[in-house]
């Protein structure tokens, strides 16, 4: 199946699901890599796809300390379901699939995990609760097992991957590969944080963003592993949305892989946690910078509002607002759409003290237009990749940043035949 106009070349599988190989116009020059020491990464081209790997398999040393934060959805797909019963805080392995979401899919989906886990716990003497699942494709198919078995018994014959490889297994719609890598030096050690992760639809807020896999080169206990992840979730993977649709399966997973000990104390914890904001926000930015169709960025900085709450309500308003994204896409600085997009929060807020700004441009204030604002430099202004819209409250100290992108024909023609 061709779609003129849409992105290109898109391989079909079972209900035909699209992977699209046209890059985002944000897509990286270079990718970040490595080969990790205490795991191996193998993937598999599996079925669940006609070409590429569909699966991915890591592979600990030996059981180790995790934290995850799933999808806040009410339709929570068989892995999270899976897992939050399963999973007490180790793991011995990860599998992850792509191309089928194994979400709707009933008492058969969570039977279908079983299978599979029961294989992997078996070739590596573990229990199946310690084996960790997500999936990622199409939701309401059952999800054949036998796919990943069979490539369970070549794990062993198989090569170690780098991490590169593991972003590309479990692309769907994706575009181009996300991965983060940081080195910090702590009493002397070399410590790396890195990861990778997969998003460009189904893209909203409070876990319903994609999947995501994290790695902390040392020895953290599992307790402070859920307090680093909670603590630097709320400005970076929750900060984001391509199109407000919450996923099923979506999940983040932050992995303590033991390669060194050290003392955590406060200053030595800071420096891991700000470093590991570093990679959450890069991860997160890749995935709105491959949103499904994108050709252009919105940042909504929301400052002196009254509380965090009231700052990200309408930050994500704004940059979730059909009407303010249609606008960006046009190239059109309707800031009348932005008032609007504050509005229908129904937030207690006085216009005649908001501000806003596109880019460094005044376009409104005192609860009317800037009659003095330039219109050439508008213009000039709406053509840049990266529109940034402050919207100043003037009510408090409180502020919020969200990203989101446009939405254009692209986005709509690759929705509507992603089963078609």
């Amino acid at each position: 199946m061709k779609i003129k106009n849409a992105r290109k070349d898109l391989v079909i599988k079972s209900n035909n699901r699209l992977h699209l190989k046209s890059k985002s116009p944000f897509a990286p020059k270079q990718y970040k890599d490595l080969y990790p020491k205490g795991f191996k990464i193998f993937t598999f081209n599996s079925g669940f796809k006609k070409k590429n790997d569909d699966l991915l398999i890591i592979v600990f040393d030996k059981s180790i300390n995790v934290s995850c934060k799933y999808s806040l959805t009410a339709m929570p797909s068989a892995p999270i379901i899976w897992d939050k019963k399963n999973n007490k805080g180790k793991c011995r392995a990860l599998i992850v699939n792509s191309g089928n979401a194994n979400a709707y899919t009933g008492l058969s989906g969570l039977k279908n995990i079983d299978k599979y886990t029961k294989k992997l716990a078996e070739y590596l003497s573990c229990s199946k609760k310690e084996i960790l699942v997500s999936s990622t494709g199409v939701i309401g198919e059952q999800l054949n097992p036998n796919l990943i078995c069979r490539k369970i018994s070549k794990l062993f014959f198989s090569n170690n991957k780098m991490l590169v490889d593991a972003a590309r297994s479990i692309w769907t719609t994706d575009t181009f590969v996300k991965t983060a890598i940081y080195n910090i030096k702590i009493l002397n050690k070399n410590i790396k944080i890195y990861g990778f992760a997969k998003g460009s639809g189904m893209i909203s807020p409070n876990m319903g963003t994609m999947l995501a896999y994290i790695f902390i080169d040392c020895e953290i206990n599992r307790t402070e592993l859920k307090k680093l992840l909670t603590n630097n979730i709320e400005e970076t993977f929750n900060s984001i949305s391509v199109d407000s649709d919450t996923s099923t399966s979506d999940t983040l997973m932050l992995f303590s892989n033991p390669l060194n000990k050290i003392k955590l104390n406060n200053k030595n914890y800071n420096k891991i946690s700000k470093t590991l904001n570093k990679v959450m926000k890069e991860l997160s930015f890749k995935i709105i910078s491959d949103g499904e169709g994108v050709k252009k960025l919105i940042k909504v900085n929301v400052k002196k509002a009254k509380s965090k709450s009231q700052a990200k309500k309408i930050a994500f308003s704004v940059s979730n607002s059909p009407l303010v994204k249609t606008a960006i896409a046009g190239e059109d600085a309707n800031w009348g759409r932005v008032v609007m997009a504050i509005g229908k929060t129904k937030e207690k807020i006085l216009q005649d003290k908001i501000t806003i700004k596109f880019g460094n441009l005044l376009l409104a204030k005192k609860g009317e237009r800037n009659s003095k604002v330039n219109l050439s430099k508008i213009d000039n202004y709406m053509k840049k990749n990266l529109i940034e819209i402050e919207i100043n409250l003037n009510l408090g100290n409180e502020s919020s940043v969200v990203y989101g992108n446009d939405l254009n024909k692209e986005y709509i023609k690759i929705n509507a035949d992603y089963r078609s």
